[in-house]
């Protein structure tokens, strides 16, 4: 096992999915995995240490597993099959050890809030890890290939979007900033 940190949580600008970057600990090695949009949010929020009104549900999961007498003591991002990323949170429950299964963005948004260490077991890191010499910096990142996302990326892959897309798709960002919501409201019957 690999002790890993979340990097950082991009946006493609192809499909507008989430994608979680986990970077080794002592090395350049990034593990992109695709997330949900909520568990992307849940993760950015406890990151950036945004304050929220209610707890949040892995705040309640933190919290139930306390209030149970167990404790986290680590995630671990331990398998890849079909695309498809597995994890466990790793429970100690009145001196023994458990193990339970669940999705790698649920693990990393309650690995945040209760603030444990966050593994990768290296069979996971030998298919899917990208490398990042030092001498580049996190722009070079943005324009790396990665790898598709489980579903609905058909043949796509994330990239940076050029100067020229983004100038050409300003126009529509223009339009939608100057959106009128409430004129929707009057059209219902």
């Amino acid at each position: 096992m690999i002790e890993m940190t979340i990097d950082s949580i991009r946006v493609s600008l192809m499909n507008y999915q989430r994608v979680v970057l986990l970077k080794e600990k002592t090395a350049d090695r990034y593990l992109p995995i695709w997330i949900g949009t909520a568990e992307a949010e849940a993760i950015a929020v406890k990151l950036q240490g945004v304050a929220v009104p209610r707890p949040l549900t892995h705040d309640l999961l933190g919290t139930v597993i306390d209030v149970l007498g167990a404790k986290v003591r680590s995630i671990v991002v331990d398998d890849l099959k079909n695309d498809t990323f597995y994890a466990k949170v790793l429970l100690e429950v009145d001196g023994e050890q458990m193990e339970i299964d669940c999705r790698p963005s649920d693990a990393l948004a309650l690995a945040v809030r209760v603030n444990v260490p966050i593994y990768a077991a290296d069979s996971v890191l030998e298919k899917a890890s990208i490398m990042l010499d030092r001498e580049q910096d996190k722009r070079a990142m943005d324009e790396m290939d990665l790898p598709e996302p489980p579903s609905g990326g058909k043949g796509e892959k994330t990239r940076k979007a050029s100067d020229e897309e983004i100038k050409r798709l300003s126009v529509f960002r223009d339009f939608v900033d100057n959106l009128d919501l409430e004129d929707f409201d009057k059209r219902k019957s």
